[in-house]
């Protein structure tokens, strides 16, 4: 998305860029990636490097920047622990962010009078006025049921929440040449992971489930396109907040002793398996939720993301619950590693990698 300006500001829908980094800042951490092409066929991927660096608890809040030093640190921080020359990065946004719509219009339309008309569509929707918002748009394809007309997908979030992110990319010695929104760059990603399915989970109703650490998106696809979108409040934080009550540690200790897996025996049985169950429920709620809201009545498969998918066994509970085939969401699987990459790491990592790989996947975007 956001990623120069012109007169409706900053165009955060365009592809075209040069080699760069996908960063994507989470309320708990910054994640880095580094891809490149491999072979002489397009699409074919290699993991050059990869970075995590966790984020002082407060420097988030609600997917907004509110300690731009901190997330500049921690952005230099990564940056350096990836061990790259490249300072050109793509970010994203959160969802709740930016005001997304489609619309319909005449096809073939000149640019500048496409732009005109997503200008006069914008004040229809966006609820501030339009020198305040950083406003894109990005042609869809044709419209479902006119060859005549083309879909059309009008993006528009706040300047300030653009300007956060670039600020603390500056203080660490980066320039942003992309602003994505997550769940499209997460979608992005998701190509990869969809291509490990048979016919290349064509006509395939499909849940995305990121579980981040304040947050749950669900995010279902049908052939490439989200049909539906939501976030629930149940995310990675509870099973944190859960080790922090039952050990009496701080949120920086709980976190550290969880990821090096050196909590007390008791830990499996009293905090891990009850938050395991309670997420199973909660995305079993959501995929009733899709079929309440949609014409749907089935969802074939589930892929969880996020950095409470690598819970070993989780698939397998949620699958119990929600009764559909679960899977870890790995779109690294088919890549090659470079041999900065450990891939037993990188196994565990993955799955909160989706977001930064989709975003790192712009470089190599022809449109």
């Amino acid at each position: 998305m956001f990623n120069k300006e012109i007169n409706i500001n900053l165009n955060f829908l365009q592809t075209r860029s040069p080699q760069l980094i996908g960063v994507d800042i989470s309320p708990s951490s910054v994640k880095m990636v580094e891809l490149s092409e491999t072979g002489k066929d397009k699409n074919t991927y290699r993991i050059e490097r990869y970075a995590i660096e966790p984020l002082p608890k407060d420097a988030m809040l609600d997917g907004n920047i509110v300690n731009l030093e901190a997330v500049g640190e921690t952005l230099e921080r990564a940056w350096n622990h990836l061990g790259t020359r490249l300072r050109n990065v793509a970010m994203a946004l959160p969802a709740a962010a930016v005001i997304t719509k489609k619309i319909i219009v005449p096809a073939g339309q000149r640019e500048d009078d496409l732009a005109f008309q997503v200008e006069a569509e914008a004040n229809q929707y966006i609820p501030f006025a339009l020198d305040e918002v950083n406003l894109d748009f990005q042609l869809i394809g044709p419209a479902p049921n006119n060859p005549e007309e083309v879909e059309v997908l009008i993006a528009a979030s706040h300047k300030e929440k653009v300007e956060d992110r670039i600020a603390a990319a500056l203080t660490a010695g980066l320039k942003t040449v992309v602003m994505d929104v997550e769940p499209y760059a997460a979608q992005t990603a998701f190509e990869l992971v969809e291509r490990q399915l048979p016919n290349g989970g064509m006509d395939q109703i499909i849940a995305v489930v990121d579980i981040g650490s304040s947050v749950m998106g669900v995010n279902v696809l049908l052939n490439g396109q989200s049909v539906y979108m939501r976030d629930q409040p149940f995310a990675g934080n509870q099973l944190s907040e859960g080790i922090q009550r039952c050990f009496s540690l701080s949120p920086e200790e709980a976190e550290t002793a969880r990821r090096n897996e050196q909590l007390p025996g008791n830990y499996k049985a009293d905090v891990l398996n009850p938050f395991c169950e309670a997420l199973a429920l909660e995305v079993a709620r959501a995929m009733q939720f899709f079929f309440s809201s949609t014409q749907y009545t089935e969802v074939n498969y589930i892929f969880l993301a996020g950095g409470c998918a690598a819970i070993p066994g989780l698939d397998e509970i949620v699958a119990a619950h929600a009764q559909v085939s679960t899977l870890i969401a790995n779109p690294f699987a088919d890549m090659a590693l470079s041999n900065r990459v450990r891939p037993k790491l990188l196994s565990v990592d993955a799955p909160s990698l989706l977001i930064a790989c989709g975003l790192a996947m712009r470089s190599f975007d022809p449109s």
